[in-house]
């Protein structure tokens, strides 16, 4: 089913999410719904607080990008184990519609993370799909990525966002 994706200012996309404690089918129902509406909306990751869920659980699918390796993912109480390097990337946000910021990320990742049968999984992400992580990660931990950017550039991306949502009226 697909859902409707938060936008900001709602301040669920503010709020750090809760692990999830039990992987159900109420969980999983869930996973499918995050998956149908990212790929309804075009997207390529999908924190469950921008569906409104507070819940520590991501989905990925990259395959959509031509130019980066095809990784699809269900991330659940996910963490960083390492990270490295640099990489700058100009990203768009499903609840921030019109909106991209050049933002920097580390461009190496080891993450793990429940998948869908409980079972803990560790994986190595670099380039794109590790930029999509931290994008949802940010999201889990109630951050979004207009504050990954401050001073004049977060200012004007704050009013062309403003602008955008007027036009949409």
């Amino acid at each position: 089913m697909v859902r409707e994706i938060v936008r900001f200012p709602n301040p669920v996309l503010k709020t750090p999410t809760q692990k999830v404690d039990v992987i159900d089918e109420e969980i999983r129902k869930l996973v499918r719904d995050m998956f149908e509406t990212m790929h309804h909306a075009e997207g390529v990751g999908l924190a469950a607080n921008q569906i409104g869920i507070s819940l520590r659980v991501m989905v990925i699918d990259t395959t959509p990008k031509k130019d980066s390796p095809p990784t699809r993912l269900v991330l659940i109480n996910p963490e960083v184990v390492s990270a490295e390097g640099v990489i700058s990337y100009k990203e768009g946000c499903l609840s921030f519609p019109g909106l991209t910021l050049e933002v920097e990320r580390h461009s190496k990742l080891k993450v793990k993370a429940l998948n869908l049968e409980g079972e803990e999984r560790e994986y190595n992400l670099e380039g794109f799909p590790a930029i999509v992580f931290q994008h949802e990660m940010d999201h889990l931990m109630g951050i979004t990525f207009i504050d990954r950017v401050n001073g004049l550039r977060r200012r004007l991306a704050l009013e062309k966002y403003s602008k955008l949502q007027k036009q949409k009226v």
